[in-house]
Parts: C-alpha cells; sequence; structure tokens
C-alpha cells in the first residue's frame, strides 16, 4: 500500500520517529490507524446501547449504557482476537 500525506503529517511521523516515541514511520500509521478504529468501535458501542435503549422506551439508566458500552467494547475485542 502506497499512502500519501501532506507536509504537516510528514512532519509529525517523522517528529515522532526522531524523538524515539516510534521506531518507524509505519509504527506511527499503525497506531494511529488503532486509535481509529477503537474510536469507531465506541461509536458502534454508543450507537448500539441507544438503539437498544430507545426500543426499551429509554429506560436505561446512565450506569446500564455505561456498562453495556463497556461489555459491548469487551465483546467486540474477543472477537478480533479470536
Amino acid at each position: 500500500m502506497d499512502v500519501a500525506i501532506d507536509a504537516r503529517w510528514e512532519g509529525f511521523v517523522q517528529d515522532a520517529v526522531r524523538d524515539g516515541k516510534f521506531e518507524s514511520a509505519s509504527d506511527v500509521v499503525n497506531e494511529g490507524l488503532r486509535l481509529v478504529e477503537e474510536r469507531e468501535a465506541k461509536l458502534q458501542a454508543l450507537r448500539d446501547t441507544l438503539a437498544a435503549s430507545m426500543a426499551r422506551g429509554g429506560s436505561y439508566t446512565s450506569e446500564e449504557v455505561r456498562n453495556r458500552i463497556a461489555s459491548s467494547l469487551a465483546e467486540r475485542r474477543t472477537a478480533k482476537a479470536s
């Protein structure tokens, strides 16, 4: 895969590698993609929880919402690791 990034991000990547935060530009990009994937999983878990709450008539407490999101994320991690 060949990816082009603008000068701002290229400098960011170079600085991160030079400062020893990452060993290579690929490591920086992989970490960025991991964070995007994590954010998307959290958003989907929130959407799923809200949809389930709405189906129940909006009856989830904030604690139940947090617990359902945490469970959903844990399930996704387990499925991904398999």
